[in-house]
């Protein structure tokens, strides 16, 4: 089947408030609200049929601009704004693939971001969620599923299309890549363990039924992989791993871990002392053992300064915060990380090109050398944790940073018609426990077969009527 042309008719943004069940530090920042984002899009077929598609996302404050001097405020408004720049930019009524709706504006997007001093990673957080939307309309149009539509690449997938920014790809066979791509029927959950999280025990902060410790979430959901953040003050992040140890070595059965610099790291040599300590004490000998990689130590103001070469040969590193353009990967991989993120925030296309270097540079080096990861912590039960999910799920990540089930109480607080909608959609990924649906996990895993049904990973919507126009 051919890639389909059509025209972005309408654009509609919408937001509902989400508040956290306990709080998260991450970085600069301890964050207990933020808005989500919903995305609504109708295209419009050459015969004249029209079809609406639709994505969400969290309005995370302190991830795509660190600055200090903002407020989470500030940092909300960043990001609405790059929606409102993307959807102008995307009603320009001309007829093109999805893919070639993204290509188009790539450059532009960047350009009038930059002139509102928008950082690359928020201006194209808008195009991130248009992109999904349009592909959910396109894949309902034709009545196939995401991941038989990318495969198919009806998304019309090209790199030459974006020319210098992905020039390395211009003679990859792209449909041959997309066609093999075997999603699985599972992913494992990875729990993300904050710097104020609680470790051991019941603090019983919150009452509601729901783990609160990691030592609780271990117990209720089964987790086999963890990723845990460090801070950048040595002692404390040796005291707080050699506590997070005891909790994670009672496990029988291995366990995995990443390591979240989360830009805490000025430079390579901190990170390295930190790392010969945390070898050096005996508590720690297993979780050293289980550590997967390490992921964006050092702050994405230097990250791609200097060669990280030495650590990448001990343990990989890869580029997060850094992976603000499509040249990101190429230029950190020349410096010896060794991989890059995937998140939903930063755009779908954005990954499945990364997937592609990946593959080509594997093969070109006859060795798996460079991979991909599945990054995002934020996503919220609804359309924002399915289209991520699917999105891993496509290019072949099998354990995925998944934590909103823990800081926020799943979809309590909809309406009970919308959560119903969902759990009936996606019986296999939702139940309803403690009062509200919410991620069903079982041995740390996700059952993810229901996102093969027609659209983008959407057996369910909102409910429109309850959510708040975009100011």
């Amino acid at each position: 089947m051919n890639a389909t042309l059509f025209s972005v008719r309408e654009v509609g943004l919408y937001e509902r408030d989400v508040h956290l069940r306990m709080p998260f530090r991450f970085g600069v920042v301890t964050l207990t609200e933020a808005p989500q984002c919903f995305v609504r899009v109708r295209i419009e077929l050459a015969d004249g049929r029209s079809q609406w598609g639709a994505a969400a996302e969290l309005l995370a404050p302190k991830w795509f601009d660190k600055n200090e001097a903002l407020s989470n405020e500030n940092n909300f408004d960043q990001l609405r704004l790059a929606l409102r720049l993307a959807a102008g930019a995307y009603m320009d009524s001309k007829a093109r693939t999805a893919f070639g709706h993204f290509a188009a504006h790539y450059d532009e997007q960047i350009e009038a971001g930059a002139t509102h001093g928008l950082n690359s990673l928020i201006a194209n957080y808008g195009p991130a969620q248009l992109d999904r939307a349009i592909l959910d309309a396109l894949f309902l149009s034709v009545g196939c599923s995401f991941y038989d539509g990318m495969r198919d690449n009806l998304a019309g997938i090209d790199p030459t299309l974006l020319g210098h920014h992905v020039g390395d790809l211009a003679e990859f066979d792209m449909p041959r890549f997309l066609a093999q791509l075997a999603p699985a029927d599972t992913i494992a959950a990875r729990h993300t363990v904050g710097l104020v999280d609680v470790i051991g025990g019941h603090p019983g902060q919150v009452g509601d039924g729901l783990p609160e410790s990691l030592e609780e979430a271990v117990a209720t959901y089964g987790h086999r992989y963890f990723k845990l953040k460090v801070g950048g003050n040595i002692n404390a992040d040796l005291a707080r791993l050699i506590e997070i140890a005891a909790v994670l070595d009672r496990a029988p059965q291995p366990y995995f871990v990443s390591l979240d610099g989360n830009e805490q790291f000025n430079d390579i040599a901190v990170l390295f002392d930190l790392w010969r300590r945390m070898q050096d004490a005996p508590q720690l000998q297993r979780l050293v053992a289980s550590i997967l990689f390490i992921e964006q130590p050092i702050t994405r103001t230097h990250a791609l300064d200097g060669d990280v070469s030495a650590l990448s040969h001990v343990k990989p590193v890869i580029i997060d915060e850094s992976d603000d353009d499509l040249g990101a990967f190429p230029r950190a991989r020349s410096l010896g990380y060794a991989g890059v993120s995937s998140k939903c925030c930063k755009g779908l296309y954005k990954s499945i090109l990364n997937a592609a270097r990946c593959a080509h540079w594997n093969a070109e080096a006859g060795a798996p050398r460079c991979f991909m990861t599945g990054e995002d912590l934020t996503t919220q039960a609804g359309l924002a944790v399915q289209q991520d999910l699917a999105l891993v799920n496509l290019i072949g990540i099998r354990h995925v940073e998944r934590n909103g089930h823990h800081y926020v109480n799943g979809m309590a607080g909809l309406p009970a018609t919308e959560q119903t909608m969902f759990l009936t959609g996606h019986p296999d990924l939702y139940e309803h426990k403690y009062g509200a649906v919410r991620l069903k996990i079982r041995a740390g895993q996700l059952t993810v077969g229901s996102l093969a049904g027609p659209g983008f990973a959407s057996g369910a919507y909102p409910d429109w009527e309850t959510l708040k126009r975009m100011a």
